[in-house]
C-alpha cells in the first residue's frame, strides 16, 4: 500500500525531499546497495533528478522493505511532518482508484489521470 502512495505522491516527494540523508539511511537500512548510492550521490547537484532516480529505484526493488524503510527515513524529518500526514492520509479508496488505473494502463498501454 505504501509503495502506491509514494506513487501517488511522486511529483510532491520529488519537488519537497532532499534525498541524500534519505539515500544514507536507505544504504544504512540495505535497501539500496553500494552501486545504486553511488550513483544517487553523483546526481548532489541535482536533488530533483536525484529523489526521482531514488523512487524510480525503489519502484523496481524487489526489497519488501523498501517503502517501508522510505516512510520511516521520511518520518524521522521534522521538517517533512506534512508529507508523512499527506502519506497517512490517502485513503484506501484513493490508492484503490490508482490501482485500477494502473490495471487499465497494462491492458491499453496508456495511463490516464
Amino acid at each position: 500500500m505504501l509503495k502506491l502512495k509514494f506513487r501517488k505522491l511522486h511529483a510532491t516527494v520529488v519537488d519537497s525531499v532532499n534525498p541524500t540523508r534519505i539515500i544514507n539511511l536507505l544504504f544504512q537500512e540495505a535497501v539500496i546497495g553500494a552501486f545504486d548510492m553511488k550513483a544517487l550521490l553523483k546526481l548532489k547537484d541535482d536533488p530533483d533528478q536525484q529523489c526521482s532516480q531514488l523512487l524510480a529505484l525503489l519502484h523496481t526493488s524487489e526489497n519488501p522493505q523498501a517503502f517501508v524503510q522510505l516512510y520511516a527515513a521520511i518520518k524521522d524529518e521534522r521538517h517533512l511532518e506534512w508529507l508523512v500526514e499527506r502519506v497517512d492520509n490517502l485513503t484506501d479508496q484513493s490508492v484503490l482508484d490508482l490501482m485500477q488505473q494502473l490495471d487499465i494502463s497494462k491492458t491499453t498501454g496508456k495511463l490516464t489521470f
